[in-house]
């Protein structure tokens, strides 16, 4: 299981074997099952979680009830309520595993820890956050400049296997449309 992650990280810095064994000792295995709630509203987040094996989606529900999908995670994805575990705030988001998944969890203080050790973990992480906000900066641009036809084709381009493993009512969600109107989509394309 360790060598997933260390796979992972190894792509973006170099480790020595005693560094990777530093790396992976400070790792919490979780099990979740499917429909399992991770992380709810309120709650302390100490922890984010690299997904070993499974899929899970990060959502806010507003004061309406309406449910707002923000993120997917499958295999090699890091998952959390970020703002919560950076800001040490209580969470906002619900984390839910779509599949029963395994997770490696990475606890905020031994984190802290290990950038004094390790500095260069520091640049590995630098390195995902960035990626992450560019992400999130194309997903906001695409919202704003695609119509929904484009919005999933893009969608289906940068992430076909959560096209494949996510119901289609979540992706619509997560594209800001309606399940019917990506039904309607999903057969003019076929």
């Amino acid at each position: 299981m360790h060598q997933e992650i260390l796979k992972h990280v190894t792509s973006k810095i170099e480790l020595s074997k005693e560094e990777q064994r530093e790396f992976v000792g400070i790792l919490t295995e979780k099990n979740i099952a499917k429909k399992e709630i991770l992380i709810a509203p309120g709650q302390a987040v100490d922890c984010e979680y690299y997904v070993v094996k499974g899929c899970l989606k990060a959502y806010y529900l507003n004061k309406n009830g309406n449910k707002h999908i923000i993120q997917f995670a499958l295999e090699d994805w890091w998952i959390s309520d970020f703002e919560a575990f950076f800001g040490n705030y209580p969470a906002q988001l619900y984390v839910e595993a779509i599949e029963d998944s395994v997770l490696l969890g990475l606890h905020r203080d031994t984190l802290e820890t290990l950038y004094k050790r390790i500095p260069k973990f520091e640049r590995f992480f630098r390195i995902k956050t960035t990626n992450a906000f560019v992400a999130l900066r194309s997903r906001i641009l695409s919202s704003l400049q695609k119509n929904n036809k484009e919005r999933y084709l893009e969608f289906c381009q940068k992430y076909p296997e959560i096209e494949t493993r996510v119901p289609n009512y979540q992706i619509a969600n997560y594209l800001g449309i309606k399940p019917e109107s990506l039904s309607r989509l999903r057969k003019e394309l076929l």
